[in-house]
């Protein structure tokens, strides 16, 4: 098969599209045709060294988490699904998954029948940002009706996923975003949105139940005068010191999980209309190094995404 793999951690460069051993699956496992998978920031820290590096192992690896297909083939005992089934899935997070590949081996209890209201590719962009927004919001922090929350980088890919969950569950929604992303952001469910460029979020968001942080560093520090007492800050990126959470506040980090019954549930909503995931863009895979420049550039709307399929 053809797979873009890594010998060397550095510089997009080094993501080489070349052919790689198909793999086969193992009791409980399913193998896959990727369709589409996504590319999120953890990707190319990982490619420099960062990010999730030391669980690779030996190199060569082949990068990327999140992924769509069509099942292929069945391991040995597993029933739930069958072959021409479509699916996707966050798979072995933080352990290599090996999304960026024609065909990839995943658990089966990671699967979930994916959404019919977008095609393959776009839905291989729609697991591990969906899944962190879902986690973050429901089972971290609790998210009720009726509650703020302040979504920070809200037209990211996380951010977007979370905007819509938040909107969907009732709770009213502060984001953050450029101005050129106002619109999107407000498109989203949205009920007030921050020109972070314009004007201090802190001086506008007060009494938050909830901060979603996806920035870490200084926008960190600025949040937690939005919360309430007692409301709860849900760190994205990087480690929360236990001594950085201010009295009658509370810091919680959330590291996504692999789970296909919130998937079903995320798929379901798309279907209904609730969630729309947004693609910025589409590369083939072979073109994985001039997707991950973009991604390193930020800004980026809603996801990216591998075409394994047509490209």
């Amino acid at each position: 098969m053809k797979a873009v793999r890594i010998h060397a951690f550095g510089e997009p460069e080094v993501l080489t599209y070349e052919e790689a051993p198909t793999p086969g699956p193992g009791p409980g496992e399913v193998l896959l045709r990727v369709y589409g998978a996504g590319v999120n920031p953890v990707d190319w820290k990982t490619r420099k060294g960062a990010g999730v590096a030391g669980q690779l192992g030996a190199l060569p690896a082949i990068l990327g988490w999140e992924l769509a297909g069509e099942v292929v083939a069945i391991g040995p005992g597993e029933t739930a699904f069958a072959a021409g089934d479509r699916v996707y899935a966050l798979s072995r997070f933080p352990a290599p998954a090996a999304a960026y590949a024609e065909f990839a081996v995943v658990p089966a209890a990671e699967l979930a029948r994916a959404p019919t209201a977008i095609d393959l590719v776009r839905a291989g962009a729609v697991p591990l940002a969906a899944l962190t927004a879902w986690q973050a919001l429901f089972e971290v922090a609790g998210l009720e009706a009726g509650q703020t929350v302040l979504v920070h980088a809200a037209a990211g890919g996380v951010g977007h996923f979370a905007v819509q969950l938040a909107a969907w569950k009732g709770a009213r929604v502060v984001a953050t975003a450029s101005a050129g992303n106002r619109a999107f952001v407000e498109a989203l469910g949205a009920d007030e949105v921050i020109d972070y460029r314009a004007t201090p979020f802190e001086t506008v968001a007060r009494d938050v139940d909830v901060v979603i942080d996806a920035i870490g560093g200084e926008v960190r520090d600025r949040s937690w005068s939005t919360l309430r007492s007692g409301g709860i800050l849900v760190a994205l990126n990087g480690a929360l010191a236990a001594d950085a959470v201010p009295a009658g506040r509370r810091g919680v980090r959330c590291l996504v999980q692999p789970n296909g019954p919130q998937l079903t549930t995320l798929a379901s909503l798309i279907d209904q209309g609730h969630v729309k995931p947004v693609v910025e863009q589409a590369f083939p895979l072979a073109e994985a190094a001039a997707a991950h420049r973009l991604s390193e550039q930020g800004h980026v709307r809603g996801k990216i995404v591998l075409d394994a399929i047509g490209g």
